[in-house]
């Protein structure tokens, strides 16, 4: 059966954010289409953490993670060379580690599920100002948001400039065959590299590297960190290596006449913060809003707010990023002031105010001077 030929809301790009808006829009009455080139489940190398904020994001789209489908986590812990440092999430909502696949059915289903018109291999072939071209078909639509990605063509047909320079990271992902042996999200810091161990399952462990050395792969990565490797000795390998680049980026706007962005389209957070899932799906229910105000106006300026604080976590992690020294004398502190790295995980995952940051940065610069 042909989809309609017009509809409110048209969403190129299948992926997380395309779908969180989906979703979201359909929840305020309006009608939907999304279309994408690929079939699902669409698979990307990230971490597949979802931080307890972001737990909540996908529960205001009416999401709750089935039992078994994921594996909760209650907090971060950094390790180097020589210390350890824990933090937990304050709160009784923990943090999910999910397959990003079956994340995708998820969100796919609850598509479905509320009548969104979903088309799979069916690549856009551009824009007008009263709708999507479809190959030699055109759907009228008053809003068109953009998902497709960091590369989003969407974002250049809308004359809203290309990807702004940054200094890329490249990240690999790999899944393991091992027994869980801790519930916390792992972060392993190396002279040229991070490694982020998740467990998505009693005995399944996804493991990301990431580094600023395009060449540098998980192998070689995983002997930059000898913790994580001893952990992985013997351990089976369930799937090929994938690969992607990671960066902060932002643009002036984000929307022109009839045409938003959502998620990567409109901006990336390094993934060193965990956050690039549920600040899509934060954005999502905000634009949703601003479509029924048809204010997109305020879905800019929300959406530079939504930005700020995983902006800035970002740069302040990556400050610890090639600086072995630096990164040993923080994990001290951080072990002996637990309560400094406990704030900075609230403040990470929002559930501290920003001007708590201060007086915890002070303490945390004066445990680094006197360490």
């Amino acid at each position: 059966m042909k989809s309609p030929t017009s509809t409110d809301i048209f969403v190129i790009g299948g992926g997380p954010a395309g779908l969180a808006i989906a979703i979201a829009a359909r929840q305020r009455g309006f009608r939907v289409q999304l279309a994408d080139g690929a079939e699902p489940p669409i698979d990307k190398a990230c971490g597949e953490g979802l931080l307890p904020d972001g737990v909540a994001a996908l529960e205001s789209l009416g999401i709750q993670i089935p039992r078994g489908a994921a594996r909760s986590f209650c907090g971060i812990r950094f390790l180097s060379r020589s210390r350890t440092a824990d933090a937990c999430f304050s709160g009784t909502r923990p943090g999910f580690a999910i397959r990003r696949t079956t994340l995708h059915r998820i969100l796919t289903d609850r598509a479905i599920q509320v009548g969104a018109t979903l088309l799979w291999r069916t690549p856009v072939t551009g824009i007008a100002s009263t709708g999507v071209i479809l190959g030699e078909r055109f759907v009228r639509a008053r809003w068109i948001i953009g998902a497709d990605g960091a590369n989003s063509r969407v974002r250049r047909w809308a004359g809203l400039g290309d990807r702004p320079p940054s200094r890329l990271r490249y990240a690999f992902r790999q899944h393991y065959r091992v027994p869980a042996w801790t519930d916390r999200m792992e972060v392993y810091w190396g002279e040229r590299c991070q490694g982020y161990a998740t467990a998505v399952s009693p005995d399944q462990l996804c493991v990301a590297i990431a580094s600023h050395d395009r060449n540098l792969r998980l192998e070689d990565g995983l002997r930059e960190l000898p913790r994580l490797q001893a952990r992985l000795q013997g351990a089976e390998i369930l799937n090929s290596e994938r690969g992607a680049t990671t960066a902060n980026s932002q643009y002036r706007r984000i929307w022109r006449d009839n045409v938003a962005l959502i998620g990567d389209a409109s901006g990336t957070v390094d993934a060193i913060t965990g956050q690039g899932l549920g600040l899509s799906f934060s954005q999502a229910f905000i634009l949703s809003e601003c479509l029924i105000r048809s204010d997109l106006a305020r879905y800019q300026r929300e959406h530079r707010r939504l930005s700020l604080r995983p902006l800035w976590m970002a740069r302040l992690m990556l400050t610890l990023d090639q600086r072995p020294r630096l990164q040993e004398r923080t994990l001290h502190v951080f072990a002996k002031r637990p309560e400094i790295f406990r704030r900075l995980l609230e403040l990470h995952v929002g559930t501290l105010p920003p001007t708590q940051v201060v007086r915890d940065g002070l303490t945390l610069g004066w445990g680094l001077l006197t360490a």
